[in-house]
């Protein structure tokens, strides 16, 4: 990769409006080639804006970012109501990635056929499923060959064929000499070959293992539960939790700020099918493990 297709933020922070609040501040990272990060972090933490600002959807308040790769970016919330077609959609996209036409074309029948959704090219993308709009959403951030792919909960929605699929096509990319960043609240995701994990603690970008070596104040309770095998954590439950960790034995320990531990305890309960909670524990410092 030249120096245009490697990105570097440096000492870049994010906030909106002239006095609003800093989303991000002082974050440093530099992503070589080939390069697979996972980041985390709380709901409402600043992920998702790291991750616009590394696609080049927004522009950092202060610092600056070095460098333009080709990107591809996977939304948290693709606008699914479009005026096309899922195949138009694509042909479309694929256009503006720079593809030729007949490329573009044999591009959307291999992505489509890839995540199990030919079936819906001539369907309009406002009566796609949810399901089907979020294959559509990772087949044209995929079909061009990004330098960097960004993906922001790129896997809800996907049935887990297409879930394994996109985890392939993930490994092809950065095998190829592209990176890749990805937020996703399971803590199995692409484990075991990811190259670095960070975490975005009080507007800043860390090391996961600073991340949870650094003492917090206040009290967290960590909820260990255990669902139907093979089965998500309660979406209300991930978006309760400061963290949502792997235990042995397919259990879940969420680690949750003292005032809503209730709630996350309802949410478990009140899961259809419920979860079984293991065990809840008080701890008064350090962050949720």
């Amino acid at each position: 990769m030249g120096s245009e297709s490697r990105i570097r933020l440096e000492s870049v922070g994010r906030r909106y409006g002239l006095r609003g609040r800093w989303v991000l501040r002082g974050v440093d990272l530099d992503l070589a080639p080939g390069a697979l990060i996972r980041v985390e972090g709380a709901n409402g933490t600043g992920k998702s804006t790291l991750l616009r600002l590394l696609a080049g959807l927004d522009a950092p308040t202060e610092g600056r970012v070095v460098g333009r790769p080709r990107t591809a970016h996977v939304p948290e919330r693709f606008p699914a109501a479009l005026p096309f077609t899922a195949a138009e959609y694509l042909t479309h996209l694929g256009a503006v990635h720079g593809l030729p036409r007949g490329a573009a074309a044999r591009a959307v029948d291999e992505w489509l056929e890839r995540f199990g959704a030919a079936g819906h090219a001539r369907t309009p993308m406002s009566e796609l499923s949810k399901g089907s709009s979020q294959k559509v959403a990772v087949a044209q951030a995929l079909m061009a060959a990004p330098e960097l792919l960004v993906l922001d909960e790129a896997w809800t929605g996907l049935d887990a064929t297409a879930r394994e699929e996109l985890e392939r096509a993930v490994a092809e990319r950065t095998a190829d000499g592209g990176t890749a960043v990805f937020v996703d609240h399971d803590p199995r995701r692409l484990a075991g070959v990811t190259d670095a994990t960070y975490a975005v603690v009080d507007g800043a970008l860390v090391p996961r293992a600073v991340a949870e070596a650094a003492p917090s104040a206040g009290a967290f309770v960590v909820v260990e539960a255990r669902g139907p095998a093979g089965a998500e954590p309660p979406a209300e439950a991930v978006r309760l939790a400061a963290s949502v960790t792997e235990a042995e034995g397919g259990a879940y320990r969420f680690g949750v700020t003292e005032p809503r531990s209730d709630a996350i305890l309802r949410a478990l309960l009140g899961a259809r099918p419920p979860w079984h909670v293991v065990s809840v524990n008080l701890r008064e410092t350090g962050s949720p493990r």
